[in-house]
């Protein structure tokens, strides 16, 4: 995982166990099977723009239920990645 990558997982992971309430969120954990709901959902989608200054519409959450998927999703957002 290149080292931009790897900045926006730790600072999903961070959000996620934050909004969810958990010590601890592997990258490959599910955001359902962690308990995650709508409300849960807005709220990372809230604290996305805020804290990485991206806009996360709500079916790329459906469709991105890991910290490792949704950070690869945000990553593709930036045009000037390598």
């Amino acid at each position: 995982m290149k080292r931009k990558a790897l900045m926006i997982a730790d600072k999903v992971r961070t959000i996620w166990c934050r909004e969810l309430q958990c010590d601890d969120i592997a990258v490959d954990d599910n955001f359902f099977a962690l308990g995650g709901q709508s409300v849960i959902m807005a709220k990372i989608q809230g604290a996305f723009i805020e804290e990485l200054g991206v806009e996360v519409p709500v079916d790329q959450m459906f469709l991105n239920p890991t910290v490792a998927s949704i950070s690869a999703y945000i990553e593709s957002l930036d045009p000037a990645a390598p």
